[in-house]
């Protein structure tokens, strides 16, 4: 327990010039720069180095918050990406090097690098860029079917609600004044979203991306590619396309339909699952709320998320709770 404590108090102390250090350990030769990118479960940064030719080349290094992930899972998430590669689909895979290690090493610290890829932002109104990149979300299922995840987690209640809503009860997060109201939504909701399940039967699981939202897609060259798979588990095909959902019925139903076009010409979607829409969007809500707090200590978090843990905010958590009880209610999306 004590060198667990120990590592994650050095993770949160990382400094630039250890996190160099680290990177030339396996032989690379940085060139000094260094830009923080927008990460806080983990470190990640844009570093320059000097490749083979000796001229001056930018990667990306990730460093990974102690007691989050295995080895074997880190890896394990590391091959899939390596793997859609391969099948030529535009994710960004780590670089292995020529021992084919992609997952690396020293003291405390584990990391990986990968080339840097910039784009812009996904369209949300373009139905021509949601088909395209329904296309590449139905290859990724496509090649996710075909084996399992041994190491990773699977998309489940108990994780997503049960265990983050006991989270911030026992350390006491929720302002005492909505304390009753969260205690007897969150109850409700997660009975609500365990029958919403178990009226759905045989619900194919497969290796999803696992937290597919727009800002893990980048556009480059007219083609969207899908980053950061840190989240890649186990669960029903319907997790990774939902969050590209908001608004009204008749615009989600639109958006919903222009991804699906494009995603049935690599893998069949079963419609059934649009019933787990909003119990999915409901384990988010509550999950990401407990995620906030069981990384308050991190100092990055509080910098990052001033917003968070003040009387405002849980009253938009509970305000959003109870929209969705409601929206629980409404039927589902149709395809």
């Amino acid at each position: 327990m004590e060198q667990q404590s120990t590592a994650l108090a050095n993770f949160k102390a990382l400094t630039p010039d250890t996190m160099l250090d680290a990177i030339e350990s396996e032989g690379i030769r940085c060139n000094g720069r260094f830009l923080a990118l927008n990460s806080y479960e983990n470190r990640v940064y844009q570093v320059g180095i000097e490749n083979k030719a000796g001229d001056d080349e930018l990667i990306v290094a990730k460093f990974y918050r102690p007691q989050r992930w295995t080895d074997e899972a880190i890896i394990e998430e590391h091959d899939f990406t390596l793997e859609l590669e391969a099948l030529e689909i535009p994710v960004i895979a780590p670089i292995v090097n020529q021992q084919g290690k992609s997952l690396y090493t020293q003291g405390d610290f584990r990391f990986a690098l990968y080339p840097n890829r910039g784009g812009r932002a996904l369209e949300l109104d373009n139905a021509e860029q949601l088909e395209q990149l329904g296309r590449f979300i139905g290859r990724i299922h496509a090649a996710g079917a075909t084996k399992s995840f041994v190491h990773r987690p699977t998309l489940d209640i108990e994780s997503f609600a049960i265990k983050p809503r006991a989270y911030l009860l026992d350390n006491n997060f929720i302002p005492d004044y909505l304390l009753s109201a969260y205690t007897s939504l969150t109850t409700d909701l997660i009975e609500q979203v365990e029958q919403r399940f178990a009226q759905i039967d045989n619900i194919q699981s497969l290796r999803l991306h696992g937290d597919c939202h727009p800002s893990n897609i980048l556009y480059r060259v007219d083609t969207p590619h899908i980053v950061d798979f840190d989240d890649a588990r186990t669960g029903p095909a319907v997790q990774d396309l939902w969050m590209f959902l908001s608004g009204d019925r008749q615009y989600m139903n639109k958006r919903l339909g222009d991804l699906l076009i494009g995603y049935e010409q690599f893998f069949e979607f079963d419609p059934r699952e649009l019933q787990l829409i909003e119990a999915l969007r409901t384990l988010r809500i509550i999950h990401y709320a407990a995620w906030l707090a069981s990384r308050w200590s991190d100092p990055a978090f509080p910098y990052a998320f001033p917003w968070f843990n003040t009387t405002n905010y849980w009253e938009g958590h509970v305000l959003s709770l109870r929209e969705q009880a409601s929206a629980l209610n409404e039927p589902s999306l149709i395809w």
